[in-house]
Parts: structure tokens; C-alpha cells; sequence
């Protein structure tokens, strides 16, 4: 929740900028303004070349829901991915597992994408819990999905603990649970599904660590938080590839 429209529609705008003379058009770059910013910002950004996100949806496809955003409102926009269950949101508004995975299956219904967020907090990494906790959010979130489903999802892991508090989780630390999440995943719908999926690491990823995580071989990119509000830090984050 940052930015006026006139800051918002100016950072897009550099970072268009910056991924317009970025020579590797293998790497997906993502951005998820707030809500209100998405109608202006797609209007100036290459959109073969930034996948428009947005940070929430509702899990209803329409009706009297006072305050939602519908899926099917965002598709209407030109979004081609949505944020689902984002720490922040499993947190202070008390996301359930069965709630996001009603979300996830409208953003499927509509051809988007969901960014499916997973992670532990830091009573539940220091009690050895972590694994437990992401097993049982992909679980409730993903596992119901078919094959054909679950091959247009993205997942981040967020490191609760390592957002904000001091606390920093190691590029071992990050390949590790990352390592786990795809052999969950290999697990429920094989090796060639697992192998092909995204999944990007959102702990306090900034520029002078993200070279670094990027290289584990389990991490496939970043979700990023703070560095994003500044386009020479994205840009740099982006660069690091």
C-alpha cells in the first residue's frame, strides 16, 4: 500500500524503461502496483515484456461483496497474474487455507496466473516447524488443483521470520526450503512438473544479496518487497540475473 497514482504510474514507467534495454528477454520480469494504480499503468508499460500482477482478489466472481475486486474485473484490465495469500495477508487478515484456494481457482477461471505465497513465521522456524507449515499451506492452497491446473502456478516463499526483523535467512537456508517445496511438489504430481515450476524467494531480497540467492539452484527469482519502490534497485535486482 505505497505510492500516489502519479508515483506509481512514474516508477512502472522506469522500470519499463530500464527492461526495454534489457537484452535477455528469457527473464520474466513482474510488477503488482495497488489496485487503483493497475488501469493507468498498464497504459504505459510494454506489456509482452512486464506481466501486469495485482496484489489480492476476491475469492467471490461478483455480487454483494462491498469493497472486493473481482477476478474477472482484473483479467478485464489487462492483469495476467494475482498475488494470493501473501504473508501479509495471512496474517492480518486471517487468509485460511480454504479461503485461498477458493481465490486461486478464480484466478485460474479468468487465465491468470496466482503467485502463490507460502512460509513459516519465526516461532514456527525455531521450533523446527517449517516444513510442517509450508507442506500444510501447499496442501490446502494447490493440492486440490488437477495437473493441467497446478502448471500455471507460481510459488513464493516468504521467510516470515526474515521480513522486517532483523533476522536475515542464508541463500542455503533459502535453497533448502526451496529444495523441500519441489520435492513436495514432486511428490503429488511428478518429476517433470516439478522441475518446470517457478519459484521465487520473497525474504528481504535486495540488491546486494540478490546475485547470490538467485545462483542457489532451487530459487528461480524474487518476490520483492521494499527494493521495488525504488526502479535502480529493481533494476539492479533484475540485472543481477
Amino acid at each position: 500500500m505505497n505510492t500516489s497514482l502519479a508515483d506509481g504510474v512514474k516508477l512502472a514507467a522506469d522500470v519499463n524503461y530500464f527492461v526495454a534495454g534489457f537484452q535477455n528477454k528469457d527473464i520474466g520480469v513482474a510488477i503488482a502496483p495497488p489496485f487503483t494504480h493497475l488501469a493507468e499503468i498498464s497504459k504505459v508499460i510494454d506489456n509482452d515484456r512486464i506481466c501486469l500482477t495485482a496484489q489480492n482478489c476476491s475469492s467471490e466472481p461478483s455480487g454483494a461483496f462491498t469493497g472486493e475486486v473481482s477476478a474477472s474485473m482484473l483479467a478485464g484490465i489487462g492483469v495476467k497474474a494475482v498475488i494470493i495469500g501473501h504473508s501479509e495477508r495471512r496474517e492480518y487478515f486471517r487468509e485460511s487455507g480454504e479461503l485461498l484456494a477458493k481465490k486461486v481457482g478464480q484466478v485460474l477461471n479468468e487465465g491468470m496466473k496466482p503467485i502463490f505465497c507460502i512460509g513459516e513465521t519465526l516461532d514456527q522456524r525455531e521450533s523446527g516447524k517449517q516444513e510442517e507449515v509450508v507442506s500444510s499451506q501447499l496442501e490446502e492452497g494447490l493440492f486440490h488443483l488437477t495437473e493441467e491446473e497446478f502448471r500455471n502456478i507460481i510459488i513464493a516463499y516468504e521467510p516470515v521470520w526474515a521480513i522486517g526483523t532483523g533476522k536475515t535467512a542464508s541463500p542455503e537456508q533459502a535453497q533448502d526450503m526451496h529444495n523441500f517445496i519441489r520435492k513436495t511438489v514432486k511428490n503429488k504430481y511428478g518429476t517433470e512438473l516439478a522441475e518446470n515450476l517457478t519459484i521465487l524467494y520473497g525474504g528481504s531480497c535486495k540488491p546486494s544479496n540478490a546475485k547470490e540467492i538467485f545462483s542457489q539452484p532451487d530459487v528461480d527469482g524474487g518476490l520483492i518487497g521494499g527494493a521495488s519502490l525504488k526502479s535502480d534497485d529493481f533494476g539492479a535486482i533484475i540485472g543481477s540475473f
